[in-house]
């Protein structure tokens, strides 16, 4: 399985409490670990202007690209501005669209960024200034190779830009399983939410899910499945309120993959969010998502 990932992932911010860092060191410990290779590794082009659009307003994008925020745009960010950050978030999306074509090709692939599900199409909040996984849908569907895709979202955060973009759209399906006394607030209604107590663990959580998966393949037949596959219902996360082990997120992704291959759907994974008060734990998290991507994958040809 093709891994996707750029070293320009990183958003540069320096001491805060999202760790761009993480995207490094979720590919240095999967070769660590000899989860995979070097080349395994795929590099991603940028999205194109016209890729971004397919999604956000004209407006916005150019606000993003000359700099032109205002300082309340850039307050709801909750990150820095920068041209690093707008280069970032480009290529980030340009991630997701060649792991969604990757999938289409091998049943299985893997974004080591992306996942910036809190982005509006004329707006970010919430660390997301793109909407990689919308930008990459849109992009498939405009170029024929996928008419329908639903959108697994695992992040403890409620997929609110997700929702926003894709409520009046019969050919996206969205799911977000997550934890309801937290941000954002409010959360325009998904396809599917499923909206967890706080201090939800394992047996609650897992539960919930298989039944929410049932129910939106029952309801729903994609030919893409985009998998959110946030590292924050993690029970050490500093931003979440579950309280999911680290065997706990395993049996999660496995639940998404085995559900979606059941159905016959390929899935991109993104990792999204994930906050732990100790960054290794993250990186765990994240890696063990990848390590088991790849049992669902077709071989890679030489």
């Amino acid at each position: 399985m093709n891994i996707v990932y750029a070293d320009g992932y990183d958003l540069h911010l320096g001491d805060h409490v999202f760790p761009s860092v993480k995207y490094r060191l979720t590919k240095e410990k999967l070769l660590k670990e000899g989860w995979a290779h070097e080349g395994d590794f795929v590099e991603p082009e940028p999205a194109t202007d016209e890729d971004v659009a397919l999604v956000h307003d004209q407006e916005y994008i150019y606000k993003l690209k000359h700099g032109t925020l205002s300082y309340t745009e850039i307050l709801r960010l909750e990150i820095p501005y920068s041209p690093e950050l707008i280069q970032a978030v480009w290529l980030c999306a340009g991630g997701s669209i060649l792991a969604g074509r990757l999938a289409l090709e091998s049943g299985a692939s893997v974004n080591l960024g992306g996942g910036f599900h809190h982005a509006f199409a004329d707006h970010g909040e919430g660390f997301c200034v793109l909407h990689d996984v919308a930008i990459a849908i849109r992009r498939l569907q405009k170029d024929g190779a996928v008419r329908t895709a639903m959108i697994v979202d695992c992040d403890v955060h409620h997929g609110n830009g997700t929702a926003g973009i894709f409520g009046a759209d019969p050919d996206v399906f969205t799911f977000s399983i997550h934890q309801e006394h937290n941000y954002p607030y409010p959360k325009p209604p998904s396809s599917l939410d499923i909206n967890l107590e706080d201090g939800a663990g394992d047996d609650e959580y897992l539960a919930a899910l298989e039944h929410g998966l049932a129910e939106s393949f029952a309801r729903f037949q994609p030919g893409l499945v985009f998998y959110v596959a946030g590292a924050d219902p993690y029970r050490e996360d500093q931003l979440g309120g579950l309280k999911l082990s680290l065997d706990g997120l395993a049996h999660r992704d496995r639940l998404v993959f085995e559900q979606a291959r059941k159905h016959k759907a390929p899935v991109a994974v993104t990792l999204a969010g994930g906050y732990a008060r100790h960054v290794a734990d993250t990186v765990r998290i994240h890696a063990t998502t990848a390590r088991i991507a790849r049992e669902f994958a077709a071989p890679v040809a030489s």
